[in-house]
């Protein structure tokens, strides 16, 4: 299998980020994925201490399909954030700065109306990142797979519904799966994969228009039995990965 895309997601929910190559580092998600979120007023989390907490707590393209108007960018050398909508309107922050940050909170929560359950707080906290599941994994997708799902659904389904990291061309449709409890060889890192992912309705949510025009969970039950599709895979040791490299396993089937 061969790398053809690699993604961040600097603000959980918001844009992707594409990348031509990636350092990883031994039990790390990929560096300033899901680095930041947008806690709900009611959330309890606490950047002092941070604990585990499930999506809904955040603003989410499970909840929030309006996400998906808008376009960010993250640089991390400077801690300038952008956000454009899609009338031409757009914010560019230093969220390094508690100035910088309440620009984003006030701007977001004006762009939720609705759906902010009072004023939005843009959080981090170091070493943490806002993932799906509590353990720090990198998602790979097969694009085999994607296809066949397509297949199954009737229509084109962009990638980053699925919002993964790495996405693989390449092998069998399904055949990530063959590679639960293996070792992988990824670029310059080692990885042992050891989750597959199940689907939300985040994936519903199309990106050009922000509606809900399709079921993926739904449709792989009803066709595959199973609502999966990608993979969870730890960092073992670290190294470069870069779009163009091989996904080899490394332990025999």
């Amino acid at each position: 299998m061969r790398v053809e895309h690699i993604y961040r997601y600097p603000v959980k929910g918001l844009s992707a980020e594409a990348l031509e190559e990636v350092s990883l580092a031994p039990g790390e998600c990929l560096p300033h994925d899901r680095r930041f979120a947008l806690a709900q007023g009611d959330a309890p989390f606490d950047p002092a201490a941070p604990v585990w907490m499930r999506k809904t707590h955040f603003a989410c393209l499970a909840a929030n399909a309006r996400l998906v108007k808008l376009h960010t960018a993250y640089d991390p050398k400077t801690g300038h954030l952008v956000i454009r909508k899609p009338d031409g309107d757009s914010l560019a922050a230093d969220i390094r700065t508690p100035e910088g940050r309440a620009e984003v909170e006030a701007y977001m929560t004006d762009f939720m109306a609705e759906e902010a359950r009072g004023r939005l707080r843009l959080v981090d906290a170091p070493g943490y990142n806002f993932t799906d599941i509590p353990q720090k994994s990198v998602s790979i997708i097969s694009l085999a797979s994607l296809a066949a799902l397509e297949r199954a659904a009737g229509m084109r389904l962009h990638r980053l519904r699925f919002r993964a990291n790495i996405y693989v061309s390449g092998g069998v449709e399904w055949g990530d799966f063959d590679l639960m409890g293996r070792e992988i060889q990824l670029g310059q890192a080692r990885l042992r994969v050891w989750k597959r992912i199940v689907r939300c309705p985040a994936t519903e949510v199309n990106l050009d228009t922000a509606e809900r025009d399709a079921r993926p969970p739904r449709t792989l039950f009803e066709h595959f039995g199973h609502a999966d599709l990608g993979v969870q895979a730890e960092v073992l040791e670290g190294g470069r990965v870069s779009v163009g490299d091989a996904l080899e396993r490394l332990d025999p089937a």
